[in-house]
């Protein structure tokens, strides 16, 4: 573990073979695993836990308590998967109790500059948040959706597999898989064919979807 002589670890974290950076303030009941690296300025507290290999950059808050009155955050958590990359100033926050208390993030997702994950969301793997997405409490993300630059998705709202949120969306209603969403309020427009071919899905397949959709 190499540990930055600036950065304040409270007694009870438990950290693996991890690189802590300049100015870095870990809790008492955080729990970081091998290869994970926090750039500086990061600032981790609550019951929060960061998969293996996750790179965290600077002025990032995680596990911090909801932004819901009256729930505080005691009893919750915040779960971070393996492998993700969590840029400049992002935000994720523990759960509510009556939300079920678990905020989940799944593993291999890219988080970029700004973005925000809200009290007791659940969010798939490989998913990608552009700069300055929101994404407010109890929402479902499924693996390998894409959400715009500054769009904002609505409590409870569930976006499915593989799809595309653009940039500026207000989602304020669920997003079927494989679907693209824009405007606001978003609307359906196709689907998501260009991040379909990216992920190998073949031309038959991406027929069959179209005539589903």
């Amino acid at each position: 573990m190499k540990v930055h002589p600036t950065a304040i670890i409270e007694d009870g974290a438990e950290i693996g073979d991890a690189e802590i950076g300049p100015y870095c303030r870990v809790g008492p009941d955080v729990r970081i695993h091998d290869g994970v690296v926090l750039k500086s300025h990061v600032v981790i507290d609550g019951e929060t836990e960061i998969g293996a290999r996750t790179q965290v950059y600077s002025f990032c808050v995680l596990g911090e308590p909801p932004q819901h009155l009256g729930c505080n955050g005691d009893g919750a958590r915040l779960v971070i998967g393996a492998g993700n990359i969590i840029r400049e100033h992002v935000t994720m926050h523990r759960g509510t109790i009556a939300g079920g208390a678990l905020t989940r993030v799944g593993d291999g997702g890219f988080f970029m500059v700004g973005s925000h994950i809200a009290h007791d969301c659940r969010v798939g793997d490989k998913v990608i948040l552009a700069n300055g997405a929101a994404v407010g409490g109890h929402v479902h993300i499924g693996d390998q959706a894409f959400l715009g630059g500054m769009c904002a998705i609505h409590q409870h709202c569930r976006i499915g597999d593989h799809a595309f949120v653009g940039g500026c969306a207000a989602v304020t209603s669920d997003i079927i898989p494989f679907a693209s969403a824009v405007g606001n309020h978003a609307r359906l427009v196709g689907l998501n064919v260009v991040g379909l071919k990216r992920r190998g899905f073949s031309r038959a397949a991406i027929h069959d979807l179209r005539a589903a959709y």
